[in-house]
């Protein structure tokens, strides 16, 4: 469920699903730090694939062209290929292409300062979006577009970057799926088969990539993108699971980053990676729930839900109840509704939207409710995508860590957590449940830490984050010496640098002009809140 910044997906598994050229400079592959966590992921043999990889992508640039018309990334936005080996301890074998776009930037050549790669989530998000921020003039990023190319890719597995599957896109999207909340063991018996199956489906259909899908082999071909792009040292911005990918990144080639800016952060934690980070969210998720329905009581007047939280949420069990018992329009059941509801704890900007969708089935219009949280079969190229994306995530976060075998043990930590907090609990194990018996190897977890070199990182986060609870970037600013945390006081939207909020917006700008990451840490006032 840590899976984030994409469009709504349908759930795979009964559960609802989550929701990122030119001169070749002096030193472009400067061989990774000995600083890379080598007992753990493959050790020297990587680090010097990663190396010989990085020098050939310098090598060899990117040979940018117009777009291909079907990736929808119009002119002047310009398209290219970075080549990785699958195996970074095997730099010879077989490669793959990853796809990268860029939109240049836009202020004179004394201001301009390089290219800022960009991660937006997941695991399985794509960033080839990243670029129309500059093309669209948005508002927040002007300043910064003055200075930086925006470089968007694929991740390894991701859209164009050899894409992995695990079941026919078209039987994934379809709905109604088994409500999440189990009623009894034979519920949990069926759950436990589909996630199975699941694992099954991934090997037959992607096998020899999974064991290959991994936070440190995104973060080595991070390392050989910067390469290709002629760039001595990273500029980075990662959002949500991107924060992972970054901080991993800074562990392993701490010397190769210029300025690296995280929002929204994963805790990486040995210990949380990714078992515990997904109850974690479990909690966080009721606690923004709860904001949320709070929210919507406030503004009656507008929706019509109940004036007080109680009544929303009653309101709420309701609507969950009429769909277990028939499943609205035919395809919305009780998976469907908290894939399409937990986009108001995800996000600020779904809360008038989720609650007008609501407010329009009480009043009686069933219509909006199951365009909103029904899959479309029609939509082929799309539902392909939430496939493929669920497909990453579920492989990158079962491979970096080894996970618990035990059913006893899933079953006891989400029956407790449920008590409290029945919102997202069930439907997120069941999500992350293939993990359970994945079919290749599930390695050790990252030692994420400063080393020789590193600069200050600036990292900056809501403090009631439902997907990223703030635990995440606490734990990040003690492991990275010199950085510093800007929190965003009583707020919880996920993606706090798109959001405005000047007091943050303006921190950003300056770090990312001028590396300046003020003396201490920040604290920011909520941005606004929604308004009906």
């Amino acid at each position: 469920m840590i899976r984030i910044n994409r469009s709504r997906r349908t759930a795979a598994l009964g559960s609802a699903t989550a929701l990122i050229a030119g001169t070749v400079l002096a030193g472009a592959f400067a061989t990774p730090s000995a600083n890379a966590d080598s007992r753990h992921h493959g050790g020297d043999r990587e680090a010097r694939g990663a190396a010989v990889a990085a020098a050939r992508a310098a090598k060899a640039g990117i040979d940018w062209k117009d777009c291909p018309a079907d990736w929808e990334l119009a002119s002047p936005i310009q398209c290219g290929w970075v080549t990785v080996p699958v195996d970074y301890a095997k730099p010879d074998g077989k490669k793959i292409k990853l796809a990268v776009d860029r939109a240049k930037s836009t202020g004179t050549k004394d201001e301009r300062q390089g290219a800022l790669v960009y991660n937006p989530g997941g695991p399985g998000g794509s960033g080839m979006r990243f670029p129309t921020r500059i093309t669209t003039k948005n508002p927040l990023w002007t300043k910064t577009s003055k200075a930086y190319d925006f470089v968007g890719f694929d991740p390894r597995g991701v859209g164009h970057s050899a894409p992995i599957s695990c079941i026919d896109p078209q039987e994934f999207v379809k709905a109604p799926k088994a409500d999440p909340v189990p009623d009894n063991e034979a519920d949990k018996r069926a759950q436990r088969k589909l996630a199975a199956e699941y694992a099954d489906g991934c090997a037959e259909r992607s096998g020899a990539m999974l064991p290959h899908m991994t936070t440190p082999n995104t973060a080595r071909d991070l390392d050989v993108i910067r390469a290709a792009l002629g760039e001595k040292k990273l500029n980075y911005l990662g959002v949500s699971y991107g924060t992972y990918l970054g901080a991993v990144y800074g562990t392993l080639f701490p010397d190769h980053v210029r300025r690296m800016l995280v929002d929204s952060v994963v805790n990486p934690s040995r210990e949380k990676i990714w078992y515990q980070a997904n109850l974690d969210q479990d909690v966080a998720f009721q606690g923004r729930w709860e904001d949320w329905t709070k929210w919507v009581a406030e503004n009656d007047a507008a929706f019509h839900l109940g004036d007080t939280q109680e009544k929303v949420q009653a309101q709420w069990e309701k609507l969950r109840a009429a769909a277990k018992k028939e499943p609205i329009g035919g395809v919305v059941g009780p998976a469907e509704l908290i894939s399409f509801f937990q986009s108001a704890p995800y996000y600020d900007s779904a809360w008038v939207p989720t609650a007008e969708v609501w407010s329009k089935y009480v009043a009686g219009d069933t219509e909006a409710l199951v365009e909103a949280a029904g899959p479309d079969l029609s939509d082929t190229k799309g539902n392909a995508s939430s496939e493929n994306g669920n497909a990453v995530y579920t492989a990158v976060e079962c491979g970096d860590a080894k996970w618990p075998t035990s059913w006893q043990r899933w079953d006891r930590d989400n029956t407790r957590l449920h008590k409290d907090h029945p919102f997202m609990t069930w439907a997120n194990a069941w999500m992350n449940l293939p993990c359970a018996t994945w079919p290749a190897k599930q390695h050790t977890p990252v030692h994420v830490k400063s080393g020789k070199g590193l600069p200050p990182v600036l990292i900056v986060q809501a403090e009631r984050d439902a997907a990223t609870p703030y635990e995440g970037a606490v734990e990040l600013h003690k492991r990275f010496k010199g950085s510093r945390l800007i929190t965003e006081k009583d707020a919880g939207s996920h993606g706090v640098t798109g959001a405005v909020n000047p007091c943050i917006n303006d921190r950003v700008d300056t770090y990312l002009l001028t590396g300046k990451v003020g003396d201490r840490d920040a604290t920011c006032a909520p941005h606004a809140t929604p308004k009906p």
